[in-house]
């Protein structure tokens, strides 16, 4: 059966929870400064930001930008470095429990603050499985709103990063930049980043 959401209509959640919802999402693009994003939707919230060239199989019947006003309202926000977290309903039902409990962790790193991968595993109590939370951030479908830029290699260095290194960089700069009291070094019309 399939079913059309309105994200707008959820009630903004702040930490994930395990949901049955459809499998048929709602989706629409966003003129991002990386390019364009695809945001996609089921009846439990957002459920998936994709950097340019991720996006496949998008059912046109399904296109609803209408849906995702307080979604494009925030991403706006946030590059324009007045947004520092998210307040959306979100719905990463296709994660395993333990990649939810790490994309929950991320939530707790500080806007303008990295953590390593080994001190996540720490913080959820698995530094048995630090391997195993560098794969969970890969599969975080919601890069940017959930925070996994935020991690970093021991040593400090960027490691890993599904939208690439360079967009990795540019996140954790604006961020510093304006919780250092600057404003967002990421400009929308700095659409080149796109292509690199």
């Amino acid at each position: 059966m399939m079913v059309d959401c309105d994200i707008s209509q959820v009630v903004a959640r702040s930490r994930f929870h395990a949901m049955n919802t459809c499998t048929t999402t709602a989706w629409t693009t966003y003129e991002s400064p990386f390019g364009k994003l695809a945001l996609t939707a089921s009846t439990g919230g957002l459920n998936g930001l994709l950097f340019p060239g991720r996006a496949s199989n998008l059912d046109e019947r399904h296109h609803r930008p209408d849906a995702f006003g307080p979604v494009v309202k925030q991403l706006d926000e946030y590059f324009a470095g007045a947004r520092q977290t998210f307040e959306l309903a979100v719905d990463p039902s296709d994660g395993t429990r333990f990649q939810r409990t790490i994309w929950t962790a991320l939530q707790d790193v500080p806007y303008g603050e990295t953590v390593s991968y080994g001190e996540l595993a720490r913080r959820v109590g698995r530094l048995d499985r630090v391997r195993a939370v560098g794969a969970a951030l890969g599969r975080n479908p919601l890069p940017i709103i959930v925070p996994c830029h935020r991690v970093i290699a021991a040593d400090g260095k960027l490691t890993g990063y599904l939208g690439g290194l360079h967009r990795k960089q540019a996140l954790l700069d604006t961020e510093h930049a304006v919780a250092s009291g600057g404003g967002s070094t990421i400009e929308f019309g700095t659409r080149q980043l796109a292509l690199l």
